[in-house]
């Protein structure tokens, strides 16, 4: 291991971007399928992992939510939230955003009460057993209709302490972010913060993107690569101090590239760019994976590597004291730490 390696690893992160279903390990897989009585059409959690082998958006997200259906129950989702917690406290993750699907769950029959309070339950316990603070982020799915999502946001009412902001995600073909507008209106009235997914290099993304800004409002992008694509997008973005959740592993699943070229691209535009894990439990790589992977291929520096961490830090839905006190832990740790040859 490298230096810089080692720096990585050691560093204070924020996850901003991991859907906590797609952190669901084959092994849990198994075992929570045989808690439910589930077969799965695989003999171990080898060969499970093994099928894990995507060419494009589609194809993962057929295989994403078919894992869905091993979670039935409450201790499903507490079980589910505490290991990625717990895992998150191995590559030195402080906080994190954690997005979930509860439309996914509903449509086959688990309640929406259900989901939410195995997931609270294990965050409370996971920040006094790892100190690992963490806020949830509810995604409504692009590729259901806008009724759909409204009746999920309205289901979610009840629980506004426990989540923080509202985002989309999913198949982003034919479901540009107007569809959403009068949910996302509506979230935004009842005090949620909005984030929506711009996948990478799909049809219309600079369109989709634009829409986000100026017909949504959003508060943060979820990948967003191809602002890039348009100056006045980048100028925008830069002037709100939007952030952007990228996701290297991931798009080199899906897409056949890291996309690190276009992450420094965005630190030199002076964008809040972040690096972030996605569904590692399925595309093989957490947070500390995620930022190798794109030193690896471009050689970041310290202080490229300390950027990358401190945007995460401000574009966390946190209050003032809060995001202070993750910088002064990073400072803290930069500190200590000896000198870092370039």
């Amino acid at each position: 291991m490298t230096t810089l390696d080692a720096y990585i690893a050691a560093m204070p992160k924020c996850e901003l971007h991991v859907h906590l279903e797609g952190t669901l390990e084959p092994e849990m897989k198994f075992r929570l399928a045989e808690r439910n009585g589930i077969v799965l059409p695989f003999e171990s959690a080898q060969a499970l992992k093994a099928s894990y082998t995507f060419t494009d958006l589609p194809g993962f997200l057929a295989t994403y939510y078919d894992g869905m259906r091993v979670l039935q129950k409450e201790p499903d989702f507490y079980d589910l939230t505490l290991a990625y917690l717990s895992r998150a406290k191995s590559q030195n993750v402080g906080y994190a955003e954690m997005f979930f699907d509860p439309q996914a769950h509903t449509a086959r029959g688990v309640s929406f009460d259900t989901v939410v309070r195995g997931i609270r339950r294990a965050q409370i316990d996971a920040e006094k057993q790892f100190d690992v603070r963490s806020q949830l982020i509810m995604c409504v799915l692009r590729d259901h209709s806008a009724e759909f999502a409204m009746a999920t946001l309205l289901q979610s009412l009840p629980y506004r302490e426990w989540i923080v902001g509202v985002g989309l995600d999913s198949d982003e073909k034919n479901n540009p972010p107007v569809k959403f507008r009068d949910v996302f209106r509506r979230a935004r009235e009842e005090g949620y913060l909005l984030t929506m997914h711009c996948d990478v290099d799909q049809h219309d993304s600079t369109q989709h993107i634009r829409q986000c800004l100026d017909d949504i409002v959003v508060d943060r992008i979820d990948h967003g690569v191809n602002a890039l694509d348009d100056d006045a997008l980048c100028d925008a973005a830069r002037a709100r101090g939007l952030g952007f959740t990228v996701c290297p592993v991931s798009n080199a699943c899906v897409t056949g590239d890291t996309k690190s070229i276009q992450v420094r691209q965005m630190l030199a535009k002076g964008l809040r760019v972040t690096v972030n894990s996605d569904d590692p439990a399925y595309f093989g790589g957490y947070m500390t994976e995620n930022l190798l992977a794109v030193h690896h291929e471009i050689g970041l520096d310290e202080d490229e590597i300390l950027q990358l961490a401190r945007n995460a830090i401000e574009v966390a839905w946190l209050p003032r004291r809060s995001k202070d006190r993750l910088h002064d832990r990073l400072e803290v740790f930069r500190a200590a730490w000896p000198p870092v040859a370039q």
